[in-house]
């Protein structure tokens, strides 16, 4: 084509080894940066589908072309994009080479499952205990004794993270791994992710998971099942503690409701003038995703779970005692999924048993309002007495104003440089009332509350963010296994919690006020943080 003016440029862009079925191919990204800074003019393809095999990726790229006036050639199929034939037999070309890509996908993933279900290892990451040889597994002794070490020892301290701690302790440290492109890396400790897969895995007993499957396995097992599952019944042991503080929250539809684009709604409180006002907010709207928030992304608690409990019993009225039975426990028994609409709650039950044969799950719908009058999660009657004496009322306000002294108590590792009345519920509406009375104690002890606000803000500025930057991706388990090795000196732990308190203090003192919005997050994650390190 030289003829034509054709002028062939010293770059080729050459994929090997990427799938055709995606975009993200690195020659192919940059043929594209060409195309957007009109460098390339025509691109020349050996076949259609060496440019893509995905007939709706061939669409975004035919776009791209016609944006930047470019055109293709295919070496080995005569074709002219010009007319409607020629784009026909183009589709047709792409839609086979999709099938072709689908089918062989289809045939690898069924290899794959018949060959799990006979108990054949397919590849992948070795585990540890083994080695591969002639594309079988084989026992490593030192290894295998090993495995068993660490599930002993799990028994004996109850703790993966002081697992992780003990065998550092010991000079234990992961087997190297050598990565596709021949390097060798090795991890300095066992991190408390990798060993919870050990401990968890049924590849030690030889059998093989597979899609919620277990099938015996070839390879040799390294454990007894008593052992195994003597470390299982510890592991759910420590779930089940785990889950308790859930068990006993006042949110009864802690992960049971959810907005209309499906993201949970999780439990969130304000309070004011001593009473707590509960809400169930959208997850995306708490992790800052605006975006993905549903139609109706904060709702009233007490509301939302009353109209539900009142929904159950009316449908379930046939059922004994069911006005006994305390709405979380109700949720639980009952209550698949409950749906926040603009309008409506769609709610959706278990399936119901009866002779042998189990009902559909039934789905109910009721009106709801979203934005009505705030309901007070937790109420204060007020005592029929109207008053108290006036002896009774001094005594109680100097025993709140000894208590919120500031103090330090170095013995303790505590600090508290600020004193406030705090939390007088039902008596005060504001504090200047509280300074009306005739006691000293009270105005010796109070302080601007404007200065707290200053100090929390150069705290939040100046120690804060020492802290928030060991945190990198949303405490998963390196951002645990990172905390738990930074904070492993003593002084480290020493300072934080000392300035943390300070910060949690500081905090309550002024919650609720408008003027902590921009510190909620950071304040959030540094909560986190302590919980962890403690």
């Amino acid at each position: 084509q030289a003829h034509e003016g054709w002028k062939l440029i010293p770059d080729r862009f050459d994929d090997g080894a990427f799938s055709g079925a995606s975009l993200d191919r690195p020659a192919l990204q940059s043929l594209i940066d060409l195309i957007k800074a009109k460098a390339v003019d025509i691109i020349v393809v050996y076949k259609v589908d060496r440019m893509t095999r995905s007939l709706a990726d061939f669409a975004k790229l035919v776009e791209l072309f016609d944006a930047h006036d470019v055109s293709f050639v295919s070496v080995t199929q005569s074709f002219n994009t010009t007319n409607s034939m020629g784009r026909l037999t183009l589709n047709v070309l792409l839609s086979f080479a999709q099938f072709e890509r689908e089918v062989i996908g289809e045939r690898v993933r069924d290899k794959i499952a018949a060959s799990k279900r006979r108990g054949i290892w397919v590849g992948g990451t070795v585990p540890l205990g083994y080695r591969s040889v002639a594309k079988k597994l084989v026992v490593v002794p030192d290894e295998a004794a090993l495995v068993r070490r660490i599930y002993e020892a799990y028994l004996r301290l109850g703790s993966i993270g002081e697992l992780a701690a003990h065998l550092e302790q010991q000079g234990v440290k992961p087997r190297p791994r050598l990565l596709a492109n021949g390097q060798m890396i090795a991890a300095e400790r066992f991190m408390v992710g990798p060993l919870a897969h050990i401990l968890k895995n049924r590849f030690y007993i030889g059998e093989i998971a597979f899609q919620g499957e277990i099938h015996k396995g070839e390879h040799e097992p390294l454990l007894d099942r008593a052992l195994f599952a003597a470390v299982q019944a510890r592991l759910a042991e420590g779930m089940a503690h785990r889950l308790q503080a859930h068990t006993h929250s006042p949110a009864a539809l802690m992960g049971l409701i959810f907005d209309d684009r499906g993201n949970p709604m999780s439990p969130s409180h304000t309070n004011k003038k001593g009473v707590r006002y509960r809400y169930y907010v959208s997850h995306a709207l708490l992790q800052n995703q605006k975006a993905a928030v549903g139609s109706t992304p904060r709702v009233c608690a007490p509301d939302v779970e009353a109209l539900v409990a009142g929904a159950i019993r009316a449908e379930l009225h046939h059922l004994d005692q069911l006005d006994e039975i305390p709405d979380a426990e109700l949720f639980q028994t009952h209550l698949r999924r409950v749906t926040v609409r603009p309008d409506q709650l769609d709610i959706e039950l278990h399936a119901q048993s009866g002779d042998g044969d189990a009902d559909p799950a039934k789905r109910l719908t009721i009106s709801f309002t979203p934005n009505g009058p705030r309901s007070k999660g937790v109420t204060h009657r007020p005592a029929s007495q109207a008053t108290i004496d006036p002896e009774t009322r001094d005594t109680l306000l100097q025993a709140i104003a000894r208590v919120n002294r500031p103090y330090e108590n170095e013995a303790q590792e505590m600090v508290k440089p600020h004193g406030f009345v705090l939390d007088f519920v039902g008596i005060f509406d504001k504090l200047e009332k509280a300074l009306a009375f005739d006691s000293d104690e009270i105005n010796a002890i109070v302080k601007d509350l404007k200065l707290l606000k200053v100090l929390f803000k150069n705290k939040m500025e100046s120690k804060a963010p020492t802290y928030l930057g060991l945190i990198e991706r949303n405490f998963n388990d390196k951002d645990v296994d990172a905390l738990i090795e930074h904070f492993r000196d003593p002084e480290r732990r020493k300072e934080f919690f000392k300035e943390y308190k300070e910060i949690e203090m500081l905090y309550e003192i002024i919650s609720p006020d408008a003027f902590l919005r921009p510190f909620i997050d950071d304040y959030a994650t540094l909560s986190n943080i302590y919980l962890v390190v403690r």
